[in-house]
């Protein structure tokens, strides 16, 4: 079952971040508050995927009014190749268009390869027109890459 996510899906979802290899996850961003401060903004568009009552997928996914933005889209090793990535996909989209949203971006590490495969895969384009920057306002909000 795919549905919206809700901060009481938070631990279930953190858990799940925290078995994927290789997953960024920021210390402040991520944190309880970070993502509840996210889900007010955004409080229909982010989406959890379900089995059996276990999540076994997410997207964080949120606008600023002109562009839609995923971020950690993520399904459960075990659950992989059903599916369940394009689904939360399309249900984000859905939410986004709902909200009147024209375009979505997101950003996969380099290094990721199945992401990358799966961006490719269900029609994303890599944007090789422009260079993306970044700027740090709060060196405390730390990225940790998991490493299993």
């Amino acid at each position: 079952m795919i549905r919206v996510m809700t901060i009481e899906d938070y631990d279930q979802v953190y858990a799940l971040w925290k078995k994927i290899k290789g997953f960024g996850i920021r210390s402040i961003d991520d944190s309880r508050e970070g993502v509840e401060r996210f889900l007010k903004r955004n409080p229909s568009t982010s989406v959890v995927a379900e089995e059996d009552g276990k999540i076994v997928g997410s997207i964080l996914c949120g606008h600023d009014g002109r562009r839609g933005c995923l971020y950690h889209v993520c399904v459960d090793e075990a659950c992989r190749r059903h599916g369940i990535g394009r689904a939360m996909v399309v249900f984000a989209m859905k939410a986004l268009q709902k909200e009147e949203i024209n375009k979505v971006s997101l950003i996969a590490f380099t290094r990721n390869d199945i992401g990358n495969a799966f961006w490719n895969t269900i029609g994303w384009t890599e944007r090789l027109d422009l260079n993306y920057y970044d700027f740090t306002l709060n060196e405390e909000n730390i990225t940790a890459f998991n490493e299993q």
